[in-house]
């Protein structure tokens, strides 16, 4: 590898030796950081407060990387001749200038604190690259209709295919929308946000925080071009009928870093300011719909061994944001039909959240770039719509778009929403949450990556690795204990198993508090009437959607307790029945008595009376268990009777659910 980047760096000197009048723009990259006027203590003159509590959650040092590139080197570059600054990188300790002055230019070269100087910029550059944002949204009729799932809190309208292949509305519905997450756009230009109507609620509760040209060096990223228009109207629409995003309540920070007109080296480099930016604004997700592989100067050319997640600037960049806190989610690439079909940079980066594309109904676009990364790494990671889908145009009209620029801001929001409800989880924690989830998991492809997520069983995985439960026992009282995130729309079931159980039975439930996702601690008294000595384990179900269609739990936690003694307290004979309701072939009945009993009976009764299955039987005193056959009934409500001989000791009612 140092043998490689010898050889390159001298390419790169030839160049400069031969011929300057190629090239107009250059990065200086400097050997230090030495003499300082920033100090790794005093972190707030170059880190806003957001960006210092970001390392402090995730146990991020404040290193070396985060101190500003050198002023006095950069003064002493300028002081070489007619050289104008455009940006500088505290990561690649190093700065972009503009210069035609080769003499200029020979100076810098000499300087003593000078790496190297190298061209990223043709002066004179040619026609701009084929399809080099994939896909101008076509105009269509708006639609102000419902959303499909007429429970939703959004009105999605015709764009419900877009969060619905992720069950993405299960997160808007619990109140996950964004708050409080800072998202950073990097682009080639919002053109018109400042009055796009899908935006209005955006403008509205000040949710742009902030802009930057990192092209031109202004303020203003509303004049350039749409593409970044588009890909922002993914996240942050609230369109009622028409288009709602992924994240429609976070905060955004808007970056042109592309310049739509070429394609030089210098706008990887540009990415990697805009990152940077990002990252000191505090900002939690950076979402780039930019990639690079080939260059109008094909000498700049990407090869796809380049594609290793450690060689091309703008990676070295994205895995740097990574490695800051920030989930960096970039476009895969659109050459799915070219010779070249694989990923661009900087989806390569080891820790980059890839994203391909797909149509709503989850069909692979045939335009979504193929992975492995070149060191074999499953890239695309994951895949979103991004065919056909819905974004806001120009006009402030609806549009039909495809491309991966549009999959990634779908997925951009998404990963905002479930990391509100986890901030206590780092980065790359959300990201497995997210890939673990997906439908191909464990059967990786090289076009789906591990596939099409699910935010509802992303949220399970994450809320079954923070809830935390106990159990202790005080003679025949068992205090059961656990923490979770819930509101009142969800539930929970608490489960029980016995020493001499092998199945859990439901012994009682608690419904969930609040009008918010928010920390909540339980307990439970499981007062035993009869238990043999020995490990009582158990277990809490949360119901996460408690919507009969769309019912799903997750079993949260499970603790375990000994009993030293046994516990025999029957005051009255009694019988349990589990699991219930039940899906299976067969039910469980334990039957508790203080007597023996000889002629036990024990029916199956139809809610009107009728017999449908009865078992004689005979038992010692305490404990039996016995299993009854339930594949042939129909789907419905039933009773349990047990009897004593003719005097019936007890019923119960159960459900077969299906």
């Amino acid at each position: 590898m140092k043998s490689r980047i010898i050889l390159v760096s001298f390419f790169f000197f030839s160049i400069l030796s031969s011929s300057f009048s190629q090239f107009s723009k250059y990065i200086i990259r400097f050997k230090d950081k030495n003499n300082s006027p920033f100090s790794l203590t005093s972190p707030s003159a170059y880190l806003s407060p957001r960006a210092i509590q970001r390392r402090l959650n995730q146990n991020i040092n404040i290193d070396s990387t985060d101190l500003p590139v050198n002023p006095a080197y950069i003064q002493a570059v300028l002081n070489t001749g007619s050289v104008n600054l455009l940006n500088r990188s505290k990561w690649l300790n190093a700065i972009t200038i503009q210069t035609t002055d080769n003499a200029a230019l020979t100076a810098i070269q000499n300087l003593s604190f000078v790496k190297e100087a190298t061209p990223v910029a043709l002066r004179f550059v040619g026609t701009n690259p084929v399809n080099k944002f994939f896909e101008t949204p076509t105009p269509i009729k708006r639609n102000v209709g419902t959303n499909k799932l007429t429970t939703d809190y959004y009105n999605y309208g015709p764009a419900i295919g877009q969060i619905n292949l992720h069950k993405g509305q299960f997160l808007h519905n619990i109140g996950l929308r964004g708050q409080g997450i800072v998202i950073s756009m990097l682009d080639g230009g919002f053109f018109g946000f400042p009055t796009n109507t899908s935006l209005d609620s955006a403008r509205n509760n000040n949710q742009f925080l902030g802009t930057w040209d990192f092209v031109s060096g202004e303020p203003r990223v509303d004049e350039n071009d749409a593409h970044g228009l588009y890909c922002l109207s993914m996240i942050a629409a609230n369109w009622p009928g028409t288009l709602v995003g992924t994240a429609p309540k976070a905060g955004f920070w808007l970056f042109r870093t592309e310049d739509s007109s070429t394609e030089q080296p210098i706008e990887e480099y540009n990415w990697a300011t805009g990152a940077e930016y990002a990252d000191s604004v505090g900002s939690d997700i950076i979402s780039s719909s930019l990639g690079y592989r080939d260059f109008d100067n094909a000498s700049f050319n990407h090869s796809y061994a380049d594609l290793d997640g450690n060689t091309t600037p703008c990676t070295i960049a994205a895995d740097m944001a990574a490695k800051k806190g920030m989930i960096v989610v970039n476009s895969a690439g659109n050459a799915g039909n070219d010779p070249w079909k694989y990923i661009i940079a900087p989806a390569d980066g080891d820790s980059v959240f890839a994203i391909g594309a797909t149509n709503t109904n989850g069909t692979i676009a045939s335009f979504s770039s193929y992975g492995p990364a070149y060191d074999g790494r499953t890239k695309p990671n994951v895949v979103s719509p991004g065919q056909s889908i819905t974004v806001a145009g120009t006009n402030s009209q609806p549009g039909t778009a495809s491309g991966t620029s549009f999959s990634c801001p779908n997925m951009a929001g998404l990963s905002a929403c479930l990391w509100q409800a986890f901030p206590e989880f780092n980065n790359i924690k959300i990201i497995n949450a997210i890939q673990r989830s997906a439908d191909r998991y464990n059967n990786p492809h090289e076009q789906y990556g591990y596939g099409i997520p699910d935010m509802k069983i992303a949220f399970g995985n994450l809320l079954a690795e923070f809830a935390t439960s106990s159990a202790e026992a005080n003679e025949c009282k068992i205090n059961v204990r656990w923490m979770s995130k819930d509101l009142s729309t969800m539930r929970y079931e608490i489960e029980r198993k016995l020493p001499d159980e092998t199945v859990y039975s439901k012994i009682g439930e608690t419904n969930g508090q609040g009008s918010s996702l928010t920390n909540h601690s339980y307990q439970f008294a499981d007062e035993l009437d009869y238990s043999p000595a020995g490990t009582l384990s158990y277990r809490i179900k949360q119901i996460i959607d408690t919507a009969a269609s769309t019912l799903t739990a997750v079993y949260i936690d499970t603790a375990n307790v000994v009993l030293s003694n046994p516990c025999i307290n029957l005051n009255e004979d009694k019988i349990i029945v589990y699991p219930n309701p039940t899906v299976n072939g067969e039910i469980t009945v334990s039957v508790y008595t203080k007597d023996a009993i000889d002629k036990l009976q024990l029916g199956i009764y139809s809610l009107n009376g009728n017999i449908i299955y009865k078992l004689e039987s005979s038992k010692a005193p305490g404990k039996k268990v016995y299993t009854l056959p339930i594949s042939r009934l129909a789907r419905g409500k039933y009773i349990i009777t047990v009897y004593n001989d003719k005097k019936k000791i007890k019923s119960v009612k159960f459900i077969k659910s299906l």
